[in-house]
């Protein structure tokens, strides 16, 4: 248990280079993930939110009620500002439909989960980071398919009650299993042990999520070369910066101070990336490009959410070195 408990922290520290070895992995042996499809995709993703609710608590839930203000914003800013910047730089890019849809789904999905880890790293409002996640967690269901309905609306045809059923059924129903169980088993010996292996089986899951995401588009990646990817980064790169700038612009506006503006600017530029490809993969197949951005998504939100969080703790270090 020990041996796993030290291999799960590894992997939760390492989740970035975890995820992108795979991708690389699985481009030069592309049959390694060809089982993560279909069915079997979505019950990965459900492992990882269900991760989630095993580390979430009735206290957790509480931060609704309790700073009402405070996620009202937050859930406004991530449900509005992510869907605009990635309807904006689908035009602006001119990108082709199927690379459109998978950007314009990477930015209606909700925070992602790796966003508190971040929040806690620079000294930000974690349990505002929890209530934001929590929040735009339960909206999802109905906002992601609404959102989609109109920035993809005219690209393709949208199946909002199928995309409804299935985010309930990949991450409302997981994480409400996983309070459940931490909310009746939190007292016994051994619960904590178990809890402590989530962050390495959440990036694992992921990293079979991408890989599986590798494999799908292999061909097409090999056939259009570099560029492809590249063109593709580029886009993901500018919507989640312009997240992070975004979301922090919207905590300035709304008066929040530094560790919830910091919290905030996080949580709109990181994105449920995972639960984006499981969607791209059901709904878009006809389009199998659309599953790209959101696999370059997974990896580049959990690297730059680490260099956001760092740049935010040499600030405190240069405020700390200055006041002395």
């Amino acid at each position: 248990m020990n041996y796993m408990q030290k291999l799960s922290r590894w992997l939760a520290g390492n989740a970035s280079w975890v995820v992108i070895a795979a991708a690389i992995f699985t481009f030069f042996v592309p049959a390694a993930f060809d089982w993560v499809r279909g069915n079997t995709q979505t019950v990965i993703l459900g492992i990882i939110m269900l991760t989630m609710g095993l580390t979430l608590t009735t206290a957790d839930f509480r931060i609704l009620a309790q700073r009402p203000f405070d996620i009202l914003i937050g859930a406004c800013a991530q449900f509005f500002i992510m869907p605009c910047v990635a309807y904006l730089l689908v035009h602006v890019f001119g990108l082709e439909p199927a690379l459109a849809l998978g950007i314009l789904l990477v930015g209606c999905c909700p925070g992602g989960v790796s966003s508190n880890i971040m929040s806690y790293l620079c000294h930000g409002d974690v349990a505002f980071s929890v209530g934001m996640t929590c929040a735009s967690t339960l909206l999802a269901p109905v906002m992601t398919p609404l959102l989609m309905e109109f920035t993809a609306g005219e690209i393709i045809e949208i199946d909002p009650i199928g995309m409804f059923t299935n985010i309930l059924i990949v991450t409302i129903i997981p994480v409400g299993l996983g309070c459940y169980l931490n909310y009746t088993f939190s007292r016994r010996e051994v619960f904590p042990k178990i809890q402590s292996l989530m962050p390495g089986l959440s990036v694992t899951c992921l990293a079979c999520i991408v890989g599986g995401v590798v494999s799908t588009v292999h061909d097409d990646l090999v056939a259009r070369g570099l560029m492809l990817f590249l063109w593709t980064f580029a886009v993901v790169f500018c919507h989640n910066s312009l997240g992070y700038l975004l979301g922090w612009t919207a905590g300035t506006l709304a008066k929040f101070n530094t560790p919830k503006k910091r919290t905030i600017s996080i949580e709109v530029g990181m994105q449920n990336a995972g639960l984006a490809t499981v969607l791209a993969g059901t709904f878009f197949a006809a389009q199998p490009l659309a599953v790209l951005p959101c696999a370059i998504s997974c990896a580049w939100h959990s690297i730059s959410g680490t260099i956001l969080a760092g740049i935010f703790l040499k600030f405190d270090k240069r405020k700390e070195d200055v006041s002395r």
